[in-house]
């Protein structure tokens, strides 16, 4: 494959330039108009031409670098609903093309990718094969295929060098961490890429992923609501499986209908709260290029390169923290965050204090049903984010213990995508029913396999 020459930039003097050619100055400009936007101070140094040229910048190098720079826009992506309508409108469009597109890698380099890791005859175990790429993932892209029996079938391959560009942007990604806040003010997101890093050889192995979506299409099978394509064949770094035609929630975002925001965002939130309890697995990628709405109007998912194992289900006492916050009992509450670890021995807090900032986060499962909206997740981004509030000044003195590191971000990232739909759905009683520890002592505990 080396004949071919890599398919990602990988030399890190090339790769520092590219992400050193973002426009830094004018991101911190951006920074600082942002900010005083958020707290209803004028910000007259953000302008609209400004904003466009950041966003389509930032995106493009994202884009271009592929690997760790495309996965952590895709992260933040999901969030992009807590920043100002007038602020959000330039990054909309790059967001969305983040998700869905990218550069593809040469076809000799497809080729040889898929002789390397399907055996030099892998052409005989297609009937067809489209060397143009149908998407790009964070550390791959995706193709077409008819498999031998005649199924249509999703190639994901991965980038010859992804592990070693994905570490090498990451790295760099983390000396740029204040260029982000341009679109995301009170995000540190240096935290954020530690992770990252930290999931890197996890995600790099498509033998794992394999397993992982064999796991969730086990658990869905025949389902209703969700539908997890079956893994056909899969290698170290190629992935075959069944494929699946949808509406991607990128596209029902930009202009779907309400009755279709409405479905989706409650399927959505039907995988979240139900994945652990009948894989015993968090799909833990909530981007929208991760899901479709089917005609039929179930959930089709189709990313599992990022999942948090979760051998016992989700943790009951999740489930029993909402419903103590919810039922206003502050003294247990406060018990339980200590007991958890979610505030420190040394730390002296007061208890309706912390029910006051936990109570608003409550809402969406305090109510028979809510609606989602980029409002609601605005005013908690200021509520929480403000240094100046309340809130923020109690929030600064809790802890957030590794074991839970995933399950918020990705609560949090879930709860992005939902207020991008605007969807309204049951979210209580989806709680209720799969997450142990909300529904009052002595009713009936969420199934473990269903």
């Amino acid at each position: 494959m080396s004949d071919d020459g890599p398919a990602m930039p990988r030399g890190s003097v090339s790769r520092t330039a590219r992400l050193a050619s973002l426009p830094l100055g004018a991101a911190g400009r951006a920074t600082l108009g942002l900010g005083k936007r958020l707290s209803g101070r004028p910000a007259d140094a953000v302008t609209a031409e400004l904003q466009q040229r950041t966003a389509e910048q930032l995106f493009a190098v994202l884009g271009q670098l592929k690997g760790g720079a495309m996965k952590l826009g895709q992260t933040l992506s999901v969030f992009e609903a807590a920043v100002p309508e007038e602020m959000a409108a330039p990054y909309r469009a790059a967001l969305v093309k983040l998700q869905e597109e990218a550069p593809p890698m040469p076809v000799r380099t497809v080729h040889a990718v898929l002789a390397q890791q399907l055996g030099g005859t892998w052409r005989q175990r297609f009937s067809h094969f489209d060397d143009a790429p149908a998407a790009a993932a964070s550390i791959g892209q995706v193709h077409r295929a008819t498999w031998r029996d005649g199924r249509d079938v999703a190639v994901k391959i991965q980038y010859p060098g992804a592990g070693t560009a994905l570490m090498a942007d990451l790295n760099q990604l983390a000396r740029f961490a204040r260029l982000f806040a341009a679109l995301f003010p009170g995000m540190d997101v240096k935290p954020l890429i530690a992770e990252l890093k930290a999931r890197v050889v996890e995600e790099l192995d498509y033998g794992l992923e394999a397993d992982a979506q064999r796991a969730f299409a086990a658990a869905y099978a025949g389902d209703e609501q969700i539908v997890v394509p079956r893994v056909v064949a899969s290698a170290p770094k190629v992935i075959v499986s069944e494929w699946l035609e949808g509406t991607p929630l990128s596209r029902i975002i930009a202009d779907g209908s309400q009755e279709q925001r409405d479905r989706a965002g409650y399927l959505l939130a039907v995988l979240h709260f139900s994945g652990p309890q009948r894989a015993r697995l968090l799909h833990a990628d909530p981007h929208p290029g991760n899901f479709r709405l089917l005609d039929d109007g179930r959930l089709g998912v189709i990313d599992f390169g990022a999942v948090k194992r979760l051998p016992d289900g989700a943790p009951e006492q999740i489930g029993r923290l909402a419903r103590l916050a919810l039922e206003g009992n502050a003294a247990e509450v406060l018990a339980a965050l200590r007991a958890e670890g979610f505030v420190k021995p040394s730390i002296d807090v007061d208890a309706d204090r912390v029910l006051d900032y936990l109570r608003p986060m409550l809402e969406p499962i305090a109510v028979d049903r809510f609606r989602f909206s980029r409002e609601w997740l605005r005013r908690e981004a200021i509520r929480v984010g403000d240094p100046r509030s309340p809130a923020a000044q109690l929030g600064r003195q809790l802890n957030l213990p590794p074991s839970y590191l995933l399950i918020h971000r990705v609560t949090i990232g879930t709860i992005g995508v939902l207020c991008q739909l605007g969807g309204e759905a049951p979210f209580r009683s989806l709680m209720q029913q799969w997450q142990p520890g909300f529904a009052p002592p002595g009713t009936e505990q969420p199934p473990s396999r269903r």
